[in-house]
């Protein structure tokens, strides 16, 4: 374990990589899925209010309140140049719906582990228009964003002095999502799997 006050390294780790990005989206060259990024928005949210019913450490309830906020200012990024946005498709919007049905099954369960583990099931749904995009069209992602709230998430639970679930689920969750999100865009592995079947052919 290490001292708590480095969750603010992993903030401000976390915010390098997302300016980062931010600064691509704006320019035209990264073009985030809204679909994705408007859920990020608003499911840590949903965990962050599980998280505090349930006694969370701080740390892991500041990197969910900041896993919440940054997505914000990407999806606003996102308005701002025409170009810098994904088209969404039908498989964006089941995504959105399967994860507006988990939100909503927390609200009328109103239990605060229930609720981390429906933030959980509902940001993996948000996640897969992402992750899909990533696979088929990796230069259209930044993947230094991941690679941050990667090492971000690490750190923090490394700050925790309590691996109790409300404390340590959904920041493990965290860094595993973005670790693959990650590794499929910066590695590329949607074209090296197309390149690797065709010289198979």
């Amino acid at each position: 374990m290490i001292d708590e006050r480095f969750i603010i390294l992993a903030v401000l780790i976390d915010f390098i990589g997302s300016g980062g990005y931010i600064l691509d989206t704006l320019k035209g060259s990264t073009k985030p899925n809204r679909v994705t990024w408007f859920l990020w928005t608003l499911i840590p949210a949903v965990a962050l209010a599980g998280m505090i019913q349930e006694g969370a450490s701080k740390t892991a309830l500041i990197l969910a309140f900041v896993f919440g906020f940054i997505p914000l200012l990407v999806f606003i990024a996102s308005f701002i140049n025409k170009k810098s946005f994904w088209k969404i498709t039908k498989f964006d919007w089941i995504c959105a719906a399967l994860s507006i049905i988990g939100i909503a099954a927390w609200l009328v369960t109103n239990d605060g582990n229930l609720a981390i583990i429906f933030s959980i099931i509902t940001d993996t749904l948000a996640t897969l228009p992402t992750l899909v995009k990533g696979f088929k069209a990796p230069e259209t992602e930044s993947w230094l964003v991941y690679l941050n709230a990667a090492t971000a998430s690490a750190i923090t639970l490394l700050t925790l002095k309590n691996w109790d679930f409300a404390s340590a689920a959904f920041t493990i969750y965290l860094l595993v999502a973005c670790l693959i999100l990650f590794i499929t865009i910066r590695f590329q592995i949607g074209k090296r799997l197309v390149a690797l079947k065709i010289n198979r052919v």
